[in-house]
């Protein structure tokens, strides 16, 4: 019976201890909600900024997912449209056709010079502790790119 009786104590500091904790929290929320304007409130604010903080882990997430899906996207582009210029280029030669070079083909051109700009992009977030000096592996940027925290 002691056993219950400390617990039962227990139980009565511990719902005390909340009682009171609510009242001052009202009481401190009364006053803010009278001291101060309602955008100004620092309750409020701490509230604010421990969503803000919570949103921000998941949009990392997603920006990381966005980047990796835009790099896939780069990828199969150019496999799929040098692989489409190779097949061109060899149709044109048996066929006795003049063959488009690199600095006639401006579409060509284009594409390449979009790829060089989200390389370089890529590139301008990484660390230089974590690429590799001289690679150009643009996967191996793109997953050592730092998504900015502010």
């Amino acid at each position: 019976m002691e056993h219950n009786q400390a617990v039962d104590g227990l139980l009565t500091l511990f719902s005390k201890a909340n009682r009171d904790l609510s009242l001052v929290h009202n009481k401190l929320y009364k006053e803010f909600q009278q001291v101060y304007p309602e955008n100004a409130n620092p309750m409020k604010l701490v509230a604010r900024l421990k969503k803000i903080e919570e949103e921000m882990s998941s949009l990392k997430d997603q920006c990381r997912e966005l980047l990796a899906a835009k790099q896939d996207l780069i990828d199969k582009a150019r496999t799929l449209l040098v692989g489409n210029r190779t097949m061109l280029q060899r149709l044109q030669a048996s066929a006795g056709a003049l063959i488009t070079s690199d600095d006639d083909d401006h579409a060509y051109q284009s594409f390449n010079q979009v790829i060089d700009e989200w390389t370089a992009q890529v590139k301008s977030r990484t660390e230089e502790d974590d690429a590799e000096p001289g690679s150009n592996d643009i996967n191996k940027l793109l997953f050592s790119a730092i998504v900015q925290s502010n």
